[in-house]
């Protein structure tokens, strides 16, 4: 019942992520949710994030963000990135994930996502056929209309590590 919303992996954080291993098996693009995955909703680029996207570039990965956020906090965000992004995407539509792996030269084999919410980031990429991964968000601090998915993301979770059992 709520399997399309259950991610291929469940892990901590975007930034304990094996990928070099990932790109021994493929996959060459990956597409990030922002905030609560990479940074605390709202905030800049920090060093960690900054040094992933270097570590991702030398392993010869292309990126690019997937945010339904507008365009500014986007930017921000990127300006010390330089990754390629996608604005007001209107996760968990397929067309921002359709647009990323365009614009990235990838497809759905060789593209993973990494994003921190079952109902807009994790739904969308299995929509898209993609190989999705879900992090913990990184800060409990959150936008009025998250903190009721978060409830029931909950339940969702549940089932899911029933079924890993």
């Amino acid at each position: 019942m709520f399997e399309r919303f259950y991610p291929d992996e469940y892990l901590d954080s975007a930034y304990v992520i094996d990928y070099t291993s990932f790109y021994q098996r493929g996959y060459r693009g990956i597409i990030f949710d922002i905030d609560n995955t990479l940074v605390p909703h709202g905030a800049p680029a920090d060093g960690r994030a900054r040094a992933l996207f270097s570590y991702l570039g030398s392993l010869g990965f292309s990126c690019c963000l997937l945010s339904n956020n507008q365009r500014e906090r986007v930017e921000m965000f990127n300006r010390d990135i330089g990754a390629h992004f996608i604005e007001d995407a209107h996760k968990p539509s397929r067309k921002g994930y359709q647009r990323a792996m365009e614009t990235m030269g990838t497809t759905r084999s060789t593209t993973l996502f990494v994003g921190d919410q079952l109902f807009t980031d994790v739904y969308g990429a299995r929509r898209a056929g993609l190989y999705s991964i879900l992090v913990k968000p990184i800060h409990p601090k959150e936008e009025i209309q998250i903190v009721f998915k978060r409830k029931l993301e909950k339940i969702v979770l549940y089932f899911y590590w029933r079924q890993k059992k």
